[in-house]
């Protein structure tokens, strides 16, 4: 019994998962704190008579983990972190880690993302503050202070290394493992002012498109 079909039609289907990963790069390309996707492969051996024979699997879809680049917005509710921290936030689904820093106050002093899910602290408690209280200020440990007084903390936390992330609106994401407050807020920190871009290039995104076209 011949094999090719089917080896070229699993290759097919890996090159269709691979295709789908690129296009949902470029599309994100401008969203801020995305993380690009890789895809993983691996053969499947089959044995069919003497002959050995390799498939090409489905592929498994990854969430990189390198930042995207930094640039400064002069608002003082923007954060971007250095290191491998997240931010936390309270959704309908449980709580979701995001790398986009891009928050606003709500009438009532509700510190939100910018898809208005509450902004969590370091003991996963929602972020309340003053809007009469005068200007916010955010040091690099996440300290909040206004008038002088430090009135909070935007939490930071570390997610394993080994977690499989889900994608959660674009640039959050969920992870199968608990994620740790940082206690080290040297080597993971917050810039005010600032904001993290998409990790996607462009122009190597549009490369891989051709090649697996």
């Amino acid at each position: 019994m011949s094999t090719d079909l089917y080896v070229a039609a699993s290759s097919q289907i890996a090159m269709n998962k691979r295709m789908e990963a690129i296009a949902n790069n470029i599309a994100n390309m401008n969203t801020a704190g995305y993380r690009a996707a890789g895809v993983k492969f691996q053969a499947a051996m089959s044995h069919v008579g003497d002959e050995q024979v390799a498939y090409a699997s489905p592929g498994t879809v990854y969430i990189l983990r390198e930042a995207g680049p930094v640039s400064y917005t002069g608002n003082s509710l923007d954060v971007a972190i250095d290191g491998d921290g997240w931010l936390a936030l309270k959704s309908p689904q449980g709580t979701i880690y995001t790398r986009d820093g891009r928050m606003h106050m709500t009438d009532r002093g509700e510190l939100q993302s910018v898809n208005g899910y509450p902004v969590l602290d370091p003991g996963g408690s929602p972020i309340t503050l003053d809007p009469a209280a005068g200007p916010v200020m955010i040091g690099e440990s996440g300290g909040i202070s206004q008038g002088g007084t430090q009135v909070g903390a935007v939490g930071l936390f570390l997610i394993a290394n080994d977690a499989h992330l889900t994608r959660f609106d674009n640039s959050a994401v969920i992870p199968d493992k608990p994620a740790k407050a940082v206690e080290d807020v040297t080597t993971n920190s917050v810039r005010q002012g600032y904001e993290e871009g998409s990790y996607v290039n462009p122009i190597l995104e549009l490369t891989r498109l051709i090649e697996v076209s």
